[in-house]
């Protein structure tokens, strides 16, 4: 059996978040709003109502959420979900490994966002066996990316999409020295992925079919649910490394 069948189709990650219900300093209530500078992100509604609003080349925007909704938004886009009713969305996640390695920035201030000690200290939770103690550490860390959003989309909401510059040169600042690990994963999850699918056309044009030989059935069993970016996060756990 290849190292395909141990991965998601196309190197992808899934995982299902129940959005947070906290109310926000603008009176909505969601999760964190950040980015991801290489992953491209899909959402699958699958209950509940909301919205994502988000912050891209496009401006800002505002896009609703009802079960069988779907929507997708590439790197640099500043998205950030609003629960209305109970809210839960089916997340695939290209580049898998990466966002769990660092590719996702929260919009905290640009004060924050400038000094890479003091941005570890704001996203990083703490590791507690007390769920109250995280669930704490996560809301705070909600409440100021908020902080960061709110002045931000204020700024693209006037200037267009290019005041999000500041943030993206921040943010390519805060992951640079993680390229070098983001490079293998990539290479042994979403690229291996590809390069098996050259070899199978490859394989299929010379009339050769071994590859088919080697199918099979693989599961994954979801993690215990955990403080997301978004909401309480449960992910199913089939990427190489």
């Amino acid at each position: 059996m290849t190292a395909a069948a141990d991965t998601f189709p196309g190197g992808t990650a899934v995982s299902r978040v129940r959005v947070y219900d906290w109310p926000a300093a603008d009176g909505l209530h969601g999760g964190s709003p950040h980015l991801h500078t290489t992953s491209t992100e899909a959402y699958v509604v699958v209950a509940g109502e909301g919205a994502v609003q988000t912050l891209s080349g496009d401006g800002a925007a505002e896009h609703p959420l009802a079960p069988g909704s779907m929507l997708w938004f590439t790197p640099g886009t500043v998205h950030r979900l609003i629960n209305t009713r109970d809210l839960e969305v089916l997340v695939v996640m290209g580049n898998a490994g990466l966002p769990e390695a660092g590719d996702a920035i929260f919009t905290f201030p640009p004060a924050v966002l400038a000094d890479p000690a003091a941005y570890a200290a704001a996203a990083t939770l703490p590791a507690s066996s007390d769920p109250q103690v995280v669930a704490e550490a996560a809301r705070r860390r909600r409440d100021l990316a908020i902080e960061g959003y709110l002045a931000l989309r204020e700024r693209v909401r006037a200037d267009g999409p290019g005041a999000l510059s500041e943030l993206y040169y921040a943010a390519a600042a805060l992951v640079r020295d993680r390229v070098p690990d983001w490079r293998e994963r990539w290479r042994d999850g979403p690229l291996a992925r590809a390069v098996d699918t050259g070899d199978h056309l490859d394989a299929l044009g010379a009339g050769k079919c071994e590859h088919l030989a080697e199918s099979g059935v693989r599961n994954a069993t979801p993690a215990a649910s955990r403080f997301g970016m978004c909401g309480h996060l449960s992910r199913w756990d089939a990427t190489p490394r």
